[in-house]
């Protein structure tokens, strides 16, 4: 009977030595989570409708937008330094407004943005109307940050019963910084900061976190099974056993996140490109983040029993 291969995206027993590179990998994420705190102050993120406030309208043209006639139309309505940008197609155009002062000003900036998009291109089709107050927006941004702040301190309660402290620590740290290079993506690439990146970014922890445990919970069985192994090498052997899990989750659901980000138009590919950004570091912060920062809480801790291999040489009969 014919049987097919299962599929392996490295060889099975593979004996790479990880925690050779460990201080170069926490090096590296050091500088990198450095420049994204920079990043974050200085040039900022680029904030969207939900925590800045104001109005979004999005429109299509009949023909193709043509940005100097709408921005002369509004001129004319009486609105000045529009935001405006291409979100689709050539004859997709998004309108960004300064919040105003109350509900009804609110209303009439939009009468005057349909007003001048029908003076400047006939038959002109408004899409969506967002508007965001101050005060509202104040509290998304406040509430976001409360999120990602819980999300964390929970994946510190579940992991540090799960798993010894040194493991709660590890993962928390790593998971910190995942996401300030994930804020230091969407300041480079200017993705619009709203509610839809909060999800992202919890998404981003949520993945982290299971790829994490998957890889914790082999080093917890090979504490027990190899009691004399240093952890160096246990932490070595760990990561080489559940590699083809980790490789084979993290390409799978890469390749699910690529075509949304390709072709999911203006409303889903920010939060794909940032997901696919987060697989990726994700992946290699468990690795080279999370299992150096548990080598070096955990080497006196977790492995007291353990001898190096010249003391064990020496001590033998």
């Amino acid at each position: 009977m014919f049987i097919r291969p299962l599929f392996r995206i490295v060889p099975d027993n593979t004996k790479i030595k990880f925690m050779r590179g460990r201080f170069l990998g926490l090096a590296t994420s050091a500088v990198l989570s450095t420049l994204s705190i920079f990043l974050f102050f200085y040039p900022g993120l680029n904030l969207g409708i939900d925590f800045k406030g104001g109005i979004v309208m999005e429109a299509r043209t009949e023909a193709p937008a043509d940005f100097g006639k709408i921005r002369a139309a509004l001129t004319s309505q009486g609105i000045r330094e529009p935001g405006m940008q291409r979100f689709g197609a050539e004859n997709e155009v998004r309108i960004s407004l300064e919040v105003q002062a109350n509900e009804k000003a609110n209303q009439q900036m939009v009468a005057k943005v349909r007003t001048a998009l029908e003076q400047a291109q006939p038959g002109t089709k408004v899409l969506r109307t967002d508007e965001v107050g101050a005060a509202v927006s104040s509290e998304l941004f406040n509430k976001g940050v409360y999120a990602l702040g819980i999300s964390l301190a929970m994946i510190l309660v579940y992991i540090w019963f799960r798993f010894e402290w040194q493991f709660a620590v590890g993962a928390v740290l790593t998971l910190l910084l995942d996401v300030t290079k994930a804020v230091g993506f969407l300041v480079v690439t200017r993705f619009e900061f709203d509610l839809v990146m909060v999800g992202a970014i919890l998404t981003i922890i949520g993945y982290s976190t299971n790829d994490k445990v998957v890889v914790y919970d082999r080093m917890r069985e090979n504490l027990r099974k190899y009691k004399s192994m240093p952890l160096r090498d246990l932490i070595d052997l760990s990561i080489n056993e559940t590699l083809n899990r980790t490789l084979g989750t993290s390409a799978t659901v890469f390749l699910a996140s690529l075509p949304l980000a390709l072709f999911g138009g203006a409303t889903l590919s920010g939060f794909a490109w940032v997901m696919l950004f987060g697989i990726v570091v994700g992946t290699s912060s468990s690795v080279f983040i999370a299992a150096p920062i548990l080598l070096l809480l955990g080497e006196h801790r977790l492995r007291r029993d353990a001898q190096p291999p010249a003391a064990a040489a020496k001590a033998a009969p």
